[in-house]
């Protein structure tokens, strides 16, 4: 899409991040789950601060609002937000993992026009500078096709029933190019 501009998050944009977040799960996942799959999706999925404090968190913005949001990460935890159980904190070594594509969400006004796969650029881009080879991610089924164009591969296909109604998601991964 032409006109995307990018920069890095700060603690001001959370709420913003916090309302694209919230659009994404309720109107991108329609066709691929259920509504009770929907409302459970918001228990495994969502913003996390850490990302954010790390400073490996992307805004993607066109025409002055926020189109996508996106980051990595070098810690361990593979998907979920603030709220979500199971984190672990720790720092991944680039010698051996994957850095993790992180809270990837697109504003349903701006699906399909490049925003997911600038987001990934930006990651990949920034992981391979800190000495990461490879990427994981843990996908939605509605981001699924833009992670396997992207040279993501299945790994794994899992069901997470932390929100109370089992969610479909596949664990990706993908080498970083030299």
């Amino acid at each position: 899409m032409v006109g995307l501009t990018s920069r890095l998050a700060g603690p001001q944009d959370l709420p913003a991040l916090e309302a694209v977040m919230a659009a994404a799960i309720g109107e991108l996942q329609r066709g691929f789950l259920t509504p009770a799959q929907i409302e459970a999706s918001r228990m495994i999925m969502g913003l996390d601060r850490q990302l954010v404090a790390d400073g490996t968190y992307f805004i993607v913005e066109a025409g002055g609002r926020i189109a996508g949001c996106g980051g990595w990460s070098r810690r361990a935890t593979l998907y979920g937000g603030d709220h979500t159980p199971g984190r672990d904190p720790e720092l991944l070594d680039p010698a051996r993992d994957a850095a993790r594509v992180r809270a990837m969400y697109t504003h349903p006004d701006f699906a399909r026009r490049g925003v997911g796969r600038r987001i990934l650029e930006l990651c990949e881009a920034a992981a391979k500078t800190e000495g990461f080879t490879r990427l994981e991610l843990m996908g939605t089924m509605s981001g699924r096709p833009l992670y396997e164009s992207y040279g993501f591969v299945a790994i794994e296909e899992i069901l997470d029933d932390r929100g109370g109604e089992p969610v479909p998601l596949v664990r990706m991964g993908k080498g970083i190019a030299p």
